[in-house]
């Protein structure tokens, strides 16, 4: 079975991480729906999301951005996966949500079989070929 679907706004967190390629978004069991869902199940423990400075959906960041909890998260992402929430979050403030959006489908849809590329796992949870790698993560 492929896993496809469109990744929305309303899959992009307030840090820039993008749900809709999450591996507890694309789980069957236990799933989270993404932090601005009702059946949210990460966001209990997100310090990021829970901040009194969030405001909106990857608004204007705070004074304080990137705050240490935005730049613990892009090292742990940038080490572990090949992605930077705080160039998500720049991505998105200088060229807007939907531009953002686009970009992520593209980069994140399996060239083999359109399915969804799993972040934390690096591979399509389709057919499970391994992420190619593109030039924009090389750099982070």
């Amino acid at each position: 079975m492929v896993v496809k679907h469109p990744i929305r706004m309303k899959h992009i967190a307030p840090c820039g991480m993008n749900c809709a390629i999450c591996t507890a978004y694309l789980r069957e069991k236990k799933r989270c729906e993404g932090c601005y869902s009702p059946e949210r199940i990460e966001r209990r423990q997100c310090f990021i999301f829970s901040c009194e400075h969030v405001r909106g959906r990857c608004g204007p960041p705070c004074a304080d951005y990137p705050c240490k909890r935005i730049r613990l998260m892009d090292k742990r992402y940038r080490t572990r996966y090949h992605m930077s929430v705080i160039r998500n979050l720049e991505e998105i403030r200088d060229h807007g949500i939907r531009q953002f959006v686009t970009n992520e489908r593209e980069r994140w849809t399996c060239r083999t079989c359109g399915g969804v590329i799993d972040v934390h796992h690096g591979r399509c949870v389709s057919c499970g070929k391994e992420r190619e790698k593109p030039g924009r993560d090389k750099e982070e």
